[in-house]
Protein backbone atom coordinates (compact mmCIF):
# COMPACT_ATOMS: atom_id res chain seq x y z
CA UNK A 1 0.00 0.00 0.00
CA UNK A 2 1.29 3.30 -0.75
CA UNK A 3 -0.96 6.29 -0.96
CA UNK A 4 2.12 8.99 -1.94
CA UNK A 5 3.23 11.56 -3.87
CA UNK A 6 5.85 11.07 -5.93
CA UNK A 7 9.43 12.83 -5.34
CA UNK A 8 9.21 14.45 -8.71
CA UNK A 9 5.71 16.29 -7.53
CA UNK A 10 7.31 17.68 -4.80
CA UNK A 11 10.40 19.04 -7.02
CA UNK A 12 7.66 19.99 -9.18
CA UNK A 13 5.60 22.16 -6.26
CA UNK A 14 9.13 23.70 -5.69
CA UNK A 15 10.08 24.77 -9.03
CA UNK A 16 6.77 25.88 -10.37
CA UNK A 17 6.61 23.15 -13.26
CA UNK A 18 3.41 21.68 -11.26
CA UNK A 19 0.23 23.90 -9.93
CA UNK A 20 -2.93 22.75 -8.46
CA UNK A 21 -4.40 25.80 -8.43
CA UNK A 22 -3.93 26.90 -12.01
CA UNK A 23 -3.17 23.69 -14.15
CA UNK A 24 -5.76 20.92 -14.90
CA UNK A 25 -5.76 18.38 -12.91
CA UNK A 26 -7.22 14.79 -13.51
CA UNK A 27 -7.78 11.68 -11.47
CA UNK A 28 -7.27 8.30 -13.35
CA UNK A 29 -7.96 4.61 -12.54
CA UNK A 30 -4.72 2.27 -12.69
CA UNK A 31 -4.42 -1.28 -12.60
CA UNK A 32 -1.07 -3.81 -12.60
CA UNK A 33 1.32 -0.53 -11.54
CA UNK A 34 3.83 -0.70 -8.66
CA UNK A 35 4.69 2.72 -7.46
CA UNK A 36 7.73 4.25 -7.92
CA UNK A 37 8.88 7.79 -6.25
CA UNK A 38 11.00 8.66 -9.03
CA UNK A 39 8.42 8.22 -12.16
CA UNK A 40 7.65 11.78 -13.53
CA UNK A 41 5.16 11.18 -16.31
CA UNK A 42 2.06 9.38 -17.05
CA UNK A 43 3.51 8.07 -19.65
CA UNK A 44 5.96 6.24 -17.23
CA UNK A 45 2.86 4.77 -15.35
CA UNK A 46 2.07 2.89 -18.61
CA UNK A 47 5.46 2.15 -19.76
CA UNK A 48 5.88 0.31 -16.25
CA UNK A 49 2.59 -1.95 -16.67
CA UNK A 50 -0.10 0.52 -15.56
CA UNK A 51 -2.65 0.44 -17.32
CA UNK A 52 -5.35 3.58 -17.17
CA UNK A 53 -8.87 2.61 -16.87
CA UNK A 54 -11.09 5.39 -17.03
CA UNK A 55 -9.83 9.14 -16.04
CA UNK A 56 -12.04 11.93 -15.34
CA UNK A 57 -12.77 15.29 -16.26
CA UNK A 58 -10.27 18.12 -14.96
CA UNK A 59 -11.26 18.56 -10.52
CA UNK A 60 -13.36 21.39 -9.81
CA UNK A 61 -13.58 23.18 -6.70
CA UNK A 62 -9.62 22.66 -5.88
CA UNK A 63 -8.44 24.39 -3.25
CA UNK A 64 -5.05 24.00 -1.72
CA UNK A 65 -5.08 25.38 1.98
CA UNK A 66 -2.63 25.13 4.86
CA UNK A 67 -0.74 22.11 3.08
CA UNK A 68 -3.77 20.58 1.82
CA UNK A 69 -4.94 19.77 -1.01
CA UNK A 70 -8.89 19.18 -1.80
CA UNK A 71 -11.20 18.93 -4.62
CA UNK A 72 -15.17 18.35 -5.51
CA UNK A 73 -15.54 14.52 -5.91
CA UNK A 74 -15.62 13.16 -9.36
CA UNK A 75 -15.75 10.35 -11.50
CA UNK A 76 -14.47 8.36 -14.36
CA UNK A 77 -16.13 6.49 -17.14
CA UNK A 78 -14.19 3.09 -16.65
CA UNK A 79 -14.48 0.44 -19.82
CA UNK A 80 -12.67 -2.56 -17.83
CA UNK A 81 -13.97 -4.64 -14.44
CA UNK A 82 -10.97 -5.16 -12.86
CA UNK A 83 -9.41 -6.10 -9.64
CA UNK A 84 -6.74 -4.11 -7.48
CA UNK A 85 -7.12 -0.27 -8.96
CA UNK A 86 -5.40 2.59 -7.79
CA UNK A 87 -5.91 6.12 -8.10
CA UNK A 88 -3.52 8.23 -10.04
CA UNK A 89 -3.45 11.83 -10.01
CA UNK A 90 -1.42 13.91 -12.55
CA UNK A 91 -1.18 17.34 -13.72
CA UNK A 92 -3.02 16.97 -17.42
CA UNK A 93 -1.90 20.54 -19.08
CA UNK A 94 0.86 22.99 -19.07
CA UNK A 95 1.34 24.96 -15.59
CA UNK A 96 -1.06 27.64 -16.89
CA UNK A 97 -3.95 25.25 -17.57
CA UNK A 98 -5.67 24.91 -21.02
CA UNK A 99 -5.69 21.61 -23.24
CA UNK A 100 -4.22 18.39 -22.10
CA UNK A 101 -0.68 18.00 -23.10
CA UNK A 102 0.89 14.43 -24.44
CA UNK A 103 0.94 11.31 -21.70
CA UNK A 104 4.96 12.05 -21.94
CA UNK A 105 4.51 15.53 -20.58
CA UNK A 106 1.69 14.99 -17.61
CA UNK A 107 3.10 15.41 -14.62
CA UNK A 108 2.43 12.32 -11.86
CA UNK A 109 1.41 13.68 -8.51
CA UNK A 110 0.09 10.79 -6.24
CA UNK A 111 -0.84 7.36 -6.08
CA UNK A 112 -3.58 6.32 -3.72
CA UNK A 113 -4.15 2.55 -3.37
CA UNK A 114 -5.11 2.29 0.23
CA UNK A 115 -8.18 3.77 2.09
CA UNK A 116 -11.88 3.62 2.53
CA UNK A 117 -12.65 2.06 -0.90
CA UNK A 118 -9.39 1.35 -2.36
CA UNK A 119 -8.12 -0.48 -3.34
CA UNK A 120 -11.33 -0.60 -5.97
CA UNK A 121 -12.50 -2.76 -8.60
CA UNK A 122 -14.67 -0.33 -10.85
CA UNK A 123 -17.44 -2.40 -12.98
CA UNK A 124 -18.03 -0.59 -16.76
CA UNK A 125 -19.53 2.88 -16.73
CA UNK A 126 -19.30 5.43 -14.30
CA UNK A 127 -17.59 5.22 -11.42
CA UNK A 128 -17.41 7.66 -8.60
CA UNK A 129 -14.15 9.27 -6.58
CA UNK A 130 -15.02 10.62 -3.54
CA UNK A 131 -11.83 12.56 -1.74
CA UNK A 132 -11.69 11.69 2.23
CA UNK A 133 -12.80 14.36 4.33
CA UNK A 134 -10.81 13.98 7.04
CA UNK A 135 -7.85 16.81 7.47
CA UNK A 136 -5.43 15.64 5.00
CA UNK A 137 -8.08 15.76 2.32
CA UNK A 138 -6.79 14.61 -0.67
CA UNK A 139 -3.46 14.73 -0.10
CA UNK A 140 -1.33 16.67 2.39
CA UNK A 141 2.26 17.97 2.32
CA UNK A 142 3.61 17.07 5.29
CA UNK A 143 5.17 19.95 7.41
CA UNK A 144 6.94 19.60 10.79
Amino acid sequence: MTNAAFATACEGFIDGSIDLDTATIKAAFVRGYTFVSSHRFVSDVTGAGGTLNGTSAALSGKSVTNGVFDAAATSASTSASAVNHGVLLFQSSAVAGGSDVAASAQRVIAYLDSGTGLPIQPGTGTTNITWDTGASKIFKVATA
